[in-house]
């Protein structure tokens, strides 16, 4: 392999010297570049998974909620049809009642975290 040959002026030297300082200025730029990419990565990785555990937390609460009114639902059902005897129309419109509030808070438990999956 041939040996680079320095140019043989002053000026040529020091126009050379300067192109050198140029690329390693470009090098570290990069290099600095791509250690900041690194650390940006780290904390967006970090700040998803807080993120992500903190949906989780907030899941198991509503869930546990959801669970609890349905559970008092279907308690009331049974309430509702030991007390009723044969008057099915009142257990059938109570039972209605408890179901459209039950989904009204999953509907609302499930487009907040919709919402949150998005943004």
């Amino acid at each position: 392999m041939a040996k680079t040959r320095l140019p043989t002026s002053r000026e040529a030297r020091a126009a050379y010297r300067e192109i050198e300082e140029g690329v390693d200025r470009l090098t570290r730029s990069i290099r600095e570049i791509r250690m900041g990419l690194r650390q940006a990565e780290r904390k967006i990785e970090k700040d998803a998974r807080m993120r992500v555990r903190a949906l989780r937390r907030d899941a198991r609460t509503q869930l546990a909620l959801l669970q609890a009114r349905q559970r008092e639902a279907s308690r009331r059902l049974g309430r509702l049809a030991a007390a009723a005897g044969d008057s099915w129309r009142e257990v059938s419109g109570a039972a209605d009642a408890a179901l459209v509030d039950a989904r009204k808070v999953a509907t609302a438990v499930l487009a907040r975290f919709q919402k949150a999956l998005r943004g």
